[in-house]
């Protein structure tokens, strides 16, 4: 899921969880790495284990804000661990789209089981909307449970 993220990226990661991928894009060297997390116990928990990245306690469709706050413009990457429900009203993705610099990708970790449910299904319709390319990587089986990937690239500026 980090392959996608450039070395010396600025990085939005939106719902770090307990770090998952944290580490990861860490050992990529992004030259800023703002977390969004809702839940503030785990914002702290990442906050601890990684204190060279900036943690917001916010909701992910704060980022405009958030990137402002920083005297961010725009950004290289988004990886999201959050799931395909919190896509549902298709927001997310504009917030997304346009926060991102023009050669810039949005990484979306899920569980392959549920990529074929409507809240999926919907995602992918939303995220054609608001990027010009999307892929859906081949199921990675060593995950457990296996998992996908999907990237999106080129945002659509409206």
């Amino acid at each position: 899921m980090v392959a996608a993220v450039p070395a010396g990226a600025t990085v939005v990661e939106l719902g770090p969880g307990t770090g998952a991928f944290t580490r990861a894009l860490r050992e990529r060297a992004p030259a800023r790495h703002l977390a969004v997390e809702l839940n503030p116990r785990w914002a702290t928990l990442i906050t601890q284990r990684h204190p060279d990245v900036d943690v917001a306690v916010a909701d992910a469709r704060t980022l405009p804000a958030l990137l402002a706050e920083r005297g961010i413009p725009q950004v290289d990457a988004v990886v999201s661990g959050l799931p395909w429900v919190a896509f549902a009203d298709g927001s997310l993705h504009r917030v997304i789209a346009d926060a991102l610099a023009p050669t810039g990708v949005f990484t979306q970790f899920a569980y392959s089981a549920t990529r074929w449910a409507p809240p999926a299904r919907r995602q992918l319709a939303d995220l054609r909307t608001h990027f010009a390319q999307v892929v859906t990587t081949p199921v990675v089986w060593r995950n457990l449970p296996p998992a996908v990937v999907r990237e999106a690239r080129t945002p659509v500026r409206r």
